[in-house]
């Protein structure tokens, strides 16, 4: 095995799937992309890291609301196009094409081309960490959609998307929840 310098070692774990997270700060509406996700637990709590220098987190510290978007893989290059511009200055609904959908418990709208939307509050801010962690309160999939492969951010600019599936759900019956 060769050396890695330690400062490249999160590109080993970058955990994806790179997300877009929306925000309405009670005017406007906003979506960022978000690489940085964690599932806490088998219920609908998830971290994201983010912090004030990103133009949604002030939207997203007043409201207390978002909504997790799942693009897939063929959403990549709207995924990098919103990572890349800020909305300080930028529709990014308008500039990528962006289908607006109106959520059932939060002001912050659901993404019609994405596979799937998670409304959520924010239950705690780690500000040490710059981490915020939410908490879902509905979810929405769109199982007819064609394209379903997640993209996973490497951290160096460059992208997987998720391969071949692998069901091991018998072997693993007696861990998963039972909603599963």
């Amino acid at each position: 095995m060769e050396d890695l310098p330690l400062g490249n070692a999160f590109t080993l774990m970058e955990p994806g799937p790179v997300v877009l997270v929306t925000t309405n700060d009670g005017h406007n509406d906003n979506v960022m992309t978000i690489s940085w996700t964690m599932v806490l637990d088998f219920t609908a709590k998830f971290a994201i890291t983010t912090g004030a220098w990103n133009y949604s987190y002030a939207a997203l510290t007043k409201t207390k609301e978002c909504v997790i978007a799942i693009p897939a893989a063929d959403l990549l290059d709207t995924i990098v196009g919103v990572g890349t511009c800020s909305g300080k200055d930028t529709d990014k609904f308008k500039k990528f094409g962006l289908t607006r959908v109106k959520a059932k418990h939060v002001h912050a709208p659901l993404i019609a081309e994405c596979l799937a939307n998670i409304e959520c509050r924010v239950a705690d801010i780690v500000e040490r960490h710059d981490i915020l962690v939410l908490q879902g309160v509905a979810a929405h999939i769109d199982r007819a959609r064609k394209e379903k492969r997640l993209i996973h951010a490497v951290g160096d600019g460059t992208f997987v998307a998720d391969g071949q599936h692998f069901d091991r759900r018998e072997a693993m019956r007696s861990k998963l929840p039972t909603i599963l």
